[in-house]
């Protein structure tokens, strides 16, 4: 870990890149969430599959630029681009960094199935579910890396779970709300019989897509598995790896460039590659679509900011903050009702988060008995010893 006290212009670097990551955390899901919601560009919406592979561009770019400027400072003064990028090249592919493309793909596919989900549900509800990203995480890291966890965590998990269960409880609805949800479902059938489409075309006249509940409770659900399914491989990979010295930046480049083969192939050409070929890669892009992209793909990267000068818990904390704001920002923008059932959720999950990274207790230690002296001969000894001449 790099200095914890490290500042600019005298602010701690730990406290700017928390406050940047509840920034981003809260924004990128809300700004997420309009740009799938919003009126179609030129009559087209967006293809996500685009742009999770500008998010894995623009990552490869800034973690690569960074990693260069890491190594040139190693390197004498005046030293050829080219040997720089020699460098990083035989750095970034070095070793077995090839296996790095098996979370890679997890991440993409995760970071796919994210946009699904935000599609279709609310973004407070979306941040407060997507925690159990916690709960996939600790099981795999169970199974997969042999870690015990403590009677403490497992509660925790299991307050998580009821946490989420409660936010997703269905809330009762007054009878005009009742009528114009039936209106929506003919609207929606109405629709479907035209062979109009919510994702790329034929809305122009619509205010906004309908949301499928279910669809994005089940693709943020798959996420949230994915997400501690690729964070427990990376861990395992990292800790058998040959090249254990690789800097943060540059396993960010392996992550990225790897992210780009499933991204292109499968999203882009093998998914939506018809639609692209007809509307154009750009199509339904605007200045909120290129915001997402931005913030995305500057996620992971103050991410590893945040652990790099601050921990773990200190990013969970952030996390947490975030699904605040982003409940506040969803009432404010987006008319969303908190209810009764949604609070209380997500202050179970708030403080099931915050009890989990928790470090234990301690155990106690206990004094191994001199050879040949039974334990309970040692402490019945030790008993009758007088005051002076027991032990502190």
């Amino acid at each position: 870990m790099s200095n914890p006290n490290a500042t600019f212009r005298g602010v701690p670097l730990k406290h700017i890149s928390l406050v940047t990551l509840v920034f981003q955390n809260s924004m990128l899901i809300l700004i997420m969430h309009y740009s799938r919601i919003m009126p179609p560009v030129n009559g087209l919406r967006y293809h996500t599959s685009t742009s999770v592979f500008l998010n894995e561009v623009i990552k490869l770019g800034i973690s690569a630029t960074v990693a260069l400027y890491d190594i040139a400072k190693n390197l004498p003064p005046g030293t050829p681009a080219t040997v720089l990028f020699s460098n990083l090249l035989s750095t970034v592919f070095a070793g077995d960094s090839w296996k790095l493309a098996i979370p890679a793909a997890l991440y993409t596919l995760q970071n796919s199935l994210q946009y699904v989900a935000v599609s279709n549900l609310d973004a407070a509800t979306f941040q407060v579910t997507y925690q159990l990203k916690i709960l996939t995480t600790a099981i795999f890291s169970v199974i997969m890396l042999g870690r015990v966890l403590s009677v403490k965590k497992w509660a925790a998990l299991g307050l998580l779970m009821a946490g989420v269960a409660i936010v997703q409880l269905p809330q009762s609805i007054p009878e005009p709300a009742a009528e114009a949800g039936k209106a929506a479902e003919a609207k929606r059938w109405l629709q479907s019989i035209a062979k109009r489409s919510a994702t790329y075309e034929g809305i122009q006249n619509d205010e906004a897509p309908l949301m499928n509940r279910s669809v994005g409770l089940m693709a943020v659900l798959i996420a949230c598995a994915l997400s501690g399914l690729a964070g427990v491989t990376f861990e395992k990979i990292l800790k058998q790896s040959s090249t254990k010295q690789a800097s943060l930046w540059v396993r960010n480049c392996q992550l990225s460039f790897w992210s780009l083969f499933p991204a292109f192939f499968i999203g882009i050409v093998f998914v939506d590659g018809q639609n692209i070929a007809k509307d154009g890669f750009f199509a339904g892009y605007n200045w909120v679509v290129w915001t997402a992209i931005g913030f995305q793909a500057a996620g992971g990267i103050i991410v590893a900011l945040v652990i790099n000068y601050a921990d773990n818990i200190a990013k969970n904390f952030a996390t947490s903050l975030s699904i605040l704001v982003s409940c506040v920002a969803s009432a404010y923008f987006f008319d969303f009702e908190i209810t009764m059932a949604f609070a209380v959720g997500t202050a179970v999950v708030l403080a099931a988060t915050y009890l989990y990274t928790q470090p234990d207790a301690p155990k106690p230690t206990t004094i191994a008995p001199l050879e040949g002296i039974s334990t309970s001969e040692s402490n019945e000894d030790a008993d009758h010893l007088r005051p002076a001449e027991k032990p502190e």
